[in-house]
């Protein structure tokens, strides 16, 4: 198979053992149509040399690549469903394939998959995804990473050419087995099973692999209910992070289950998700959310609420007083995050903490003002480098909902702000009078192309105009 040099692989988890997951067989799938795959990705891990066949051979049949991991392997966890403990959880229609380094930060990365077939854990399930499911999911990333949030990346989409039923879309529908790229599958939920079963020593070993791996920092702590302590704090910054991220791109994932939180604070597993077509905040993406446990405006609790399950399955090897002040840091580390956030959607430097929440809250009220009428992200597209942007704004299609009380405090928050990296203004995507979204309505109108005459030229230019948006905002989320 033909590698780059950039290709470096480093299978670490198997080495766990067998209480961590269970080697399994990919299915073998009737057929295997490319339908979406990520060149720039596979570049950063060394696999963009391979050709059409040998894509499949690595991301259908699930052939081994060289030097890495020699089986697949369904990762064992379990997790909150709804704030309903699951013991019956597990990768039930997934598995990790590959772990490599990635090329510029040397990044510990896995290739791991949904929708490869049926595992121990797949209990009446079928093991497939949809191929619907499959084109959300890599909409939903190319998009999130556009918007500066941390987020795995869609690898590889490949239709499998089966024919599935589900409740909750018109069946028969077709399938497909999905590959994404990620910082770490290891999740919240991996810690809850070691805890439901009492053991202390995995979760040992898992708080000593995670270290190693993904927080080498925190080797330095010899005692090991320090080095646990320290963990929790290290994944309280990741998590606070991604929160403020999502909010800050007006993004709800919908399912926020302690088995879809990871420990490296990095966004994966698109279901329900939505983008806010406006600012509010009891905003739900899962149909199946009567509550909106899940909504928006609550996400950030929803995070803390799952920290909390961490803490308590580490509470097995650290006393509960250094995990208690950790999850104290929740709050500010979320506050810092989300200012940073809204600082850099904006394109702005940052002026004191003092100034930059002031012009945080005044960002939030003039949103809240614009109401139903003001979409959430032309609102940070008018606004891209503050004053700098404000003629445009006020010559664009939204300039009468620019004249509010609110909007008038918010462009006399911005008069002492300097934009950041302010070449991109030039970029043509600032010409156009509208930016790119990702709202319900278009991803629908992009699948029905594509089930009803089988074209793909709408997904297609989709992806291409969210890259474009991508190279043209410029947002780093930063490595967890």
């Amino acid at each position: 198979m033909p590698v780059s040099p950039a290709y470096r692989p480093d299978p670490r988890f198997a080495a766990l053992g067998p209480d961590f997951a269970d080697p399994v067989r990919p299915a073998a799938f009737p057929r295997a149509d490319i339908r979406f795959r990520n060149q720039r990705a596979a570049a950063t891990v060394g696999l963009e040399a391979l050709d059409d066949d040998e894509w499949r051979a690595a991301f259908a049949r699930f052939e081994p690549l060289p030097d890495n991991q020699a089986e697949p392997l369904a990762m064992r966890y379990h997790g909150h469903q709804f704030r309903v403990y699951n013991a019956a959880l597990g990768d039930g229609r997934g598995f990790l394939f590959a772990q490599q380094r990635e090329a510029q930060t040397g990044r510990l990365l896995d290739l791991a998959t949904k929708g490869s077939g049926q595992t121990p854990w797949s209990r009446t399930a079928d093991g497939r995804l949809t191929l619907k499911g499959g084109v959300r999911e890599v909409l939903a990333a190319g998009m999130l990473e556009a918007l500066g949030v941390p987020t795995s990346r869609a690898f590889s989409l490949i239709e499998t050419g089966e024919a599935l039923y589900r409740n909750d879309e018109p069946s028969p529908t077709r399938s497909a087995v999905l590959t994404r790229l990620s910082h770490s599958h290891i999740r919240y939920g991996t810690f809850q099973r070691h805890a439901y079963l009492q053991r202390a020593d995995n979760i040992a070993a898992l708080v000593d692999h995670v270290a190693q791996v993904y927080y080498p920092d925190l080797l330095a702590i010899e005692d090991g209910a320090a080095r646990a302590a320290g963990l929790l704090a290290a994944t309280i910054e990741a998590a606070a992070r991604l929160a403020a991220r999502w909010m800050a791109a007006g993004f709800v994932h919908g399912v926020l289950n302690t088995d879809n939180m990871n420990i490296t604070g990095e966004s994966f597993d698109y279901g329900p998700y939505r983008f806010l077509p406006h600012n509010d905040p009891n905003f739900v993406a899962a149909y199946f959310d009567q509550s909106g446990l899940y909504s928006f405006g609550r996400q950030p609790e929803a995070v803390f609420w799952n920290l909390s399950q961490l803490a308590g399955c580490l509470s097995l090897v650290c006393e509960r007083e250094p995990l208690a002040e950790a999850l104290n840091g929740f709050a500010p580390a979320y506050r810092r995050a989300l200012t940073a956030a809204m600082l850099d959607r904006l394109a702005l430097r940052p002026r004191g903490e003092e100034a930059d929440i002031e012009l945080v809250n005044a960002a939030f009220k003039a949103l809240a003002e614009g109401g139903e009428r003001l979409r959430w992200e032309p609102f940070f597209f008018d606004w891209f480098g503050g004053a700098a942007s404000e003629p445009r704004a006020l010559a664009g299609p939204r300039a009468d909902l620019y004249g509010g009380e609110a909007f008038t405090a918010f462009r006399l928050q911005l008069e002492g702000y300097e934009p950041e990296r302010p070449d991109r203004l030039a970029h043509p995507y600032f010409a156009a009078a509208e930016p790119e979204e990702l709202l319900y309505d278009e991803i629908e109108a992009i699948w029905e192309a594509i089930a009803e005459r089988d074209d793909w030229t709408r997904f297609e230019s989709k992806l291409v105009a969210i890259d474009e948006a991508r190279a043209a905002l410029g947002l780093t989320p930063g490595a967890a």
